[in-house]
This record gives C-alpha cells, sequence and structure tokens, in this order.
C-alpha cells in the first residue's frame, strides 16, 4: 500500500523560501508569451517586499508544491490589488492548491483594502482562465501585443524618416542579433 502524501498547507511566504519559488518559476512559466515581464529575483522581490504584500506558499510537508506573488501595487491603481504570479508543482496539480493560493492571496489583498484585485492571464492558458473564473475573476479587458520586427520593417522601407545609412546600420545590427 502506498503512503499517502504529506497535506498541504499554505503560508506566508519567507525569505528561506526564496530559491524554492525561483526555482518552481522558472521551471513553470515561459515569458517569451508576455516578453514586457520577466520572471526574476527582481520580479518576486517587488512583490515580497512590498508595503503590503500578499505572498503565499503551498507547502506539502517540507517542500514546496507551490505560490502565489501578489501586493498592492497595480500600475497607478492603490486602491486595486495585483495576482501577478501564481504556479503549482506538476506533482500537487488536481489538488486545489492552485485556488487555496489564489483564495489567500485574494481575501490578503481584501485585507489591505483592495476594492478589486486584477491578474492577467495568457490567452492561450485555458487552465488558468478557469482557475481564475472560479474564483469570482472575469475579462473585463483584452489586450493584444503588437510586435514590429524591425528587420521586416526596415527590409519593406516602412521608416522613411530613417536616412539610408542609419537603415542600413540598424538592419545589420538586427540581422546580427544586437
Amino acid at each position: 500500500m502506498a503512503s499517502a502524501s504529506p497535506a498541504v498547507t499554505i503560508v506566508a511566504m519567507e525569505v528561506a523560501h526564496l530559491p524554492d519559488v525561483l526555482g518552481l518559476g522558472h521551471r513553470a512559466f515561459d515569458t517569451t508569451v508576455k516578453p514586457y515581464t520577466g520572471w526574476s529575483l527582481s520580479a518576486v522581490g517587488a512583490h515580497f517586499e512590498a508595503l503590503r504584500p500578499a505572498c503565499f506558499v503551498a507547502l506539502q510537508g517540507d517542500a514546496l508544491c507551490g505560490f502565489v506573488l501578489g501586493s498592492m501595487t497595480f500600475e497607478q491603481r492603490t486602491d486595486w490589488g495585483y495576482l501577478e504570479w501564481i504556479a503549482v508543482a506538476p506533482t500537487a496539480r488536481g489538488q486545489g492548491v492552485a485556488g487555496r493560493l489564489v483564495t489567500h492571496c485574494r481575501d490578503r489583498l481584501a485585507e489591505f483594502g483592495a476594492s478589486a484585485v486584477i491578474t492577467d492571464v495568457e490567452a492561450r492558458n485555458e487552465a488558468s482562465t478557469v482557475l481564475m473564473n472560479r474564483h469570482g475573476f472575469q475579462t473585463r479587458a483584452t489586450v493584444n501585443l503588437l510586435v514590429c520586427t524591425i528587420t521586416s520593417a526596415l527590409a519593406g522601407d516602412s521608416l522613411p524618416h530613417l536616412s539610408r545609412t542609419r537603415k542600413s546600420a540598424a538592419l545589420r545590427a538586427a540581422e546580427d542579433g544586437r
């Protein structure tokens, strides 16, 4: 008979959790789909050291199996909380861990006076959209990330304000990966 897994507990994130949070985040997040945001120590630190953080970890025994990072730091809205990062290890998925993390983060932000909590989910991430909808989040706005690849713009001469010399230098730099 297989032994039961230890129960999952949700606790406030501490400095000692940072290495495991960073490691799980590096395995969980593909930041190429949203290249304006990156997963790093500074991404974690921005929430963890915020004036009013809402950062929690899920522990299965002593092992980290999930986390959520939120804070009262969303753009210019001092009355909105921001749930920016959430991840659950593959071995702990399907056990309600993500939902518990969302609830802890949302409730802490409400304690801090948030009139709303926002999050963003990449459009193809259906599981996260379902999770967030299940916990009261609704789509209010969609934003399209539009990218102009400079090499194609220069090759198509869509930047007429640049001199021919500047276009050539810019094109060479783009092609060389600079």
